[in-house]
């Protein structure tokens, strides 16, 4: 893959990203039973539910996160390789 195409599928996955973020709404990813207990500790002045959307969501994103990273490592270095073979 020449480097004007890599850029080119770089800025398209950063604009569909960027779609894809900017365009979700609030969403209540819970269960029942963490809601029933979310909704109790708020109504009683606790502040344990303030972020359970957050660290939901950070649990969720983290897996795709770790498999992201691991492809960009896989790619770098057979790309690393790539050239070394065609240097020597």
């Amino acid at each position: 893959m020449s480097n004007k195409h890599f850029k080119y599928l770089v800025v398209v996955c950063v604009i569909i990203v960027t779609l894809i973020i900017g365009g979700t709404q609030e969403v209540c990813a819970q269960c029942q039973t963490c809601k029933a207990n979310v909704e109790t500790n708020l109504a009683t002045g606790g502040t344990i539910g303030l972020g359970i959307n957050s660290g939901i969501f950070y649990l969720l994103a983290m897996p795709y996160l770790m498999v992201m990273g691991l492809g960009i490592l896989w790619y770098y270095s057979r790309k690393k390789k790539k050239r070394a073979s065609l240097e020597s």
